[in-house]
């Protein structure tokens, strides 16, 4: 029982701070809604959870033998979140429900986590404290909680930013936040590369 409280104290710390998930997630709800920025959590939720898992079956020893794939994930990562920053900047603060290309998606979600530098960095050090060395049903225990307190806390930041998004009824103030999210999120991805 204190191992699965302190599992879920790790995934609640790293689920629930500010990073670039978070902060997209934020501005998911706060541009399309509640319910279609859930489909970014169900998809950041899965995309980590992924990770978590492929990191406690022996990913986490084919990155140390290549160092090089390490860097080239990370910079990865870092340019997909600038280029997701500058999406998130150009636009014009409209709540245009039709668009198609920016709309929170499944897909969009997970990639985000797959190539976010500080899922990668909880995924290692969540296998590193919790499950190394133990058989594999911690590894599970620990992914299958992961999910559902990660899916709640994303979740939050989505329902935080619909509830903004209510407030931010002029296409001035709408763009404004874009934007101040999209350098939020720049710093972020290059905060992680230290």
């Amino acid at each position: 029982m204190n191992q699965t409280l302190a599992m879920a104290g790790f995934a609640l710390a790293a689920s629930i701070t500010p990073g670039p998930v978070n902060l997209v997630a934020l501005s998911c709800g706060a541009r399309y809604g509640a319910r279609a920025g859930m489909r970014h959590v169900g998809g950041a939720s899965a995309g980590f959870t992924l990770l978590l898992l492929l990191t406690g079956l022996g990913l986490e020893q084919t990155l140390r033998q290549w160092p090089a794939l390490t860097q080239t994930l990370r910079w990865a990562g870092v340019t997909f979140l600038l280029y997701m920053a500058y999406q998130l900047a150009r636009s014009d603060g409209t709540l245009d429900m039709d668009k198609n290309g920016a709309r929170p998606s499944w897909w969009r979600g997970a990639a985000i986590q797959c190539l976010n530098p500080k899922a990668w960095i909880a995924a290692l050090a969540g296998c590193a404290a919790f499950t190394s060395g133990q058989d594999a049903t911690a590894l599970w225990r620990f992914a299958a909680l992961y999910f559902l307190i990660c899916y709640v806390s994303v979740g939050c930041w989505v329902v935080a930013g619909a509830w903004l998004g209510q407030k931010l009824e002029s296409p001035r103030r709408l763009r404004l936040f874009n934007q101040t999210m999209a350098l939020l999120l720049g710093l972020s991805a290059l905060g992680l590369l230290n």
